[in-house]
């Protein structure tokens, strides 16, 4: 094992309501009840969006009711607990990871948006975001140009912040990449409640980090779960225990079916965990499945074995999907 942990001794995963496997497995549904959609927090920009889904619905089946029909034929799947009836893929966009309805790639006349540069689901953000900024900027520079700069650079900040670069995954048998952009502040030695012995990264996310969370090692999804809970600074100690935050764990393959564990973790600033994933979905390594909006922690929790080489160091800068932090090797 290497030599660089910040702990050699085994210390408890922090976790409010620790469960032994056998508690887990019985009393935790494998996907959250409480999750309704793929952002459980909220936000004035979800309701606004919407809000606005509600105003498109209703102009659709009022003035194109063929293209209505016609999307009604193509989709896929049962209403379930959706709340509404939609007319196309953009109104299940919160409600990816419900069990519901769906259209296949060659029916999404909207799929286009996922090969933009920037996080398809920051995009009402970074619109709502920019615009005000541009409009403030313009108002105040009427005046005065030089009173524009400030809401110019936040404009450009934000458009930078909802980025996603296209990233090299590395496809090496055993690789684990890291789940997300930012500096690598942990490498522990914890003891999991379902993983067993393990070992405990943690990266901290700036408001200049990309904020997409990637697939830490291929697997399928066979828990999701969600916690509520505070925005304390994520400095201090206790954030991890009372911070909001999402568990996502995969049983990978590629080490023998065992459990690979990503928690993301809100912070003061970032007070909205998105997460698409959901149990039963196979994610391939680098992929993405959610991120935090606004600055954030993420974690990554993964078996201790006498085959793991850990090759990432605590200071590094690190990118998700990209930088590899351990490997398991093989045999």
């Amino acid at each position: 094992m290497a030599s660089f942990l910040t702990s050699n001794a085994s210390i408890p995963l922090d976790d409010p309501n620790p469960l032994t496997t056998d508690a887990l497995a019985s009393e935790v549904p494998a996907m959250d009840p409480s999750l309704k959609s793929i952002q459980p927090g909220g936000g004035v920009v979800m309701s606004v969006e919407l809000a606005w889904g509600r105003v498109r619905r209703a102009w659709l089946r009022a003035v194109r009711p063929k293209y209505v029909a016609k999307m009604r034929d193509r989709r896929q799947g049962h209403r379930g607990e959706l709340p509404f009836d939609p007319v196309d893929s953009r109104d299940m966009k919160y409600y990816r990871n419900q069990d519901s309805y769906w259209w296949a790639d060659a029916d999404d006349p909207f799929l286009w948006r996922e090969s933009l540069p920037f996080v398809r689901v920051g995009l009402a953000e970074m619109i709502v975001l920019t615009s005000a900024s541009l409009v403030l900027a313009v108002l105040f520079g009427w005046f005065w140009w030089p009173l524009s700069v400030p809401f110019l650079a936040v404009a450009c900040l934000v458009a930078w912040y909802f980025r996603n670069p296209r990233r090299k995954v590395p496809d090496t048998f055993g690789t684990v990449v890291s789940p997300a952009d930012g500096k690598l502040v942990e490498i522990a030695e914890v003891d999991d409640p379902i993983i067993g012995a393990a070992i405990r990264f943690r990266i901290f996310l700036s408001i200049f980090n990309v904020h997409a969370n990637r697939i830490a090692m291929p697997g399928k999804v066979v828990r999701v779960r969600y916690r509520p809970g505070k925005f304390l600074n994520l400095w201090r100690s206790e954030s991890s225990k009372e911070n909001e935050n999402m568990d996502v764990e995969l049983e990978c393959p590629e080490i023998g079916g065992r459990i690979v564990r990503i928690r993301q973790v809100t912070g003061q600033f970032a007070r909205r965990i998105v997460c698409w994933a959901r149990v039963g979905d196979v994610l391939q390594r680098g992929e993405i499945f959610g991120m935090i909006k606004l600055g954030s922690r993420t974690e990554l929790v993964i078996p201790r074995d006498e085959a793991l080489e850990i090759v990432a160091q605590v200071g590094e800068k690190v990118s998700a999907g990209s930088t590899v932090f351990a490997r398991y090797q093989q045999g």
